[in-house]
């Protein structure tokens, strides 16, 4: 069954004339609820949902490149980077992945049904998903055989433990300020670059991550989406005075 399902994802990228990437999840799911839970998501179970959504063929295509960034020429994450990546995002056929304009893309997707009356909570899961893959070096660095033979064993480092370390995790935040898009970017490519630079150590070192590693990377996921959701409610707390004349009058 497994094989035929490989053939049919095969077939239709081909079909579709989308370049073929086997599936490569980022940590497992209870270490992206965590880092969801320990950021004060309301909606912390959700936080999966992504993979679950591209677990299905019709939407892998669209939803995979959102969960990682092969960057194939080794080049340092920077802010330009980031913000390059922001059309990409939903882009099917993006072999090598947009995962940092993926977070910016669900933040502005949050703003823009909020602004419009929308129900919005649900592109802050997708947000959250995000933000948990952005720490995890494999996420970051070429998907060649080291990638491949080492991923799954590293996307599960911490899942058994990481359901009882919330506490742990919290305490060990800290939640940089964030105040526009330029500061969201920069933040990411702190964050994706400390990712890369892990998973050149640990191919270097032919060698998984440690648990102590796992911990300071699944922490700075999670301060990292603290601080969006921080701004995001600043954000929908202010009321454009055209907005504000419209309620009055």
């Amino acid at each position: 069954m497994r094989l035929l399902i490989l053939r049919v994802a095969v077939i239709a990228a081909l079909f579709f004339g989308q370049p073929f990437q086997p599936e490569a999840l980022a940590w497992h799911d209870k270490t992206h609820l965590s880092i969801a839970e320990a950021a004060g998501f309301d909606l912390w179970y959700s936080a999966a949902a992504p993979d679950v959504a591209k677990s299905k063929e019709m939407f892998s295509l669209v939803e995979s490149p959102n969960h990682y960034y092969n960057n194939n020429a080794n080049r340092k994450v920077t802010p330009e980077m980031v913000m390059a990546q922001v059309e990409r995002y939903n882009r099917p056929g993006d072999d090598e992945g947009h995962l940092y304009g993926a977070i910016i893309g669900s933040v502005r997707d949050y703003m823009a049904m909020k602004k419009s009356g929308k129900y919005a909570r649900y592109p802050l899961a997708f947000c959250a998903h995000y933000c948990g893959d952005l720490s995890m070096p494999l996420h970051n660095t070429p998907y060649d055989d080291f990638n491949k033979a080492r991923h799954g064993i590293n996307d599960g480092i911490i899942e058994n433990s990481v359901r009882n370390n919330i506490g742990y995790i919290q305490r060990m935040m800290t939640q940089p300020s964030i105040s526009s898009e330029a500061d969201l970017a920069d933040e990411i490519a702190a964050v994706a670059e400390s990712a890369r630079m892990l998973g050149l150590k640990i191919r270097k070192e032919n060698r998984n991550m440690t648990v102590d590693e796992t911990y300071t990377q699944v922490i700075r996921s999670a301060s990292l989406f603290s601080a969006i959701l921080a701004w995001t409610e600043r954000q929908q707390a202010v009321v454009p005075v055209a907005d504000r004349q419209a309620v009055t009058e």
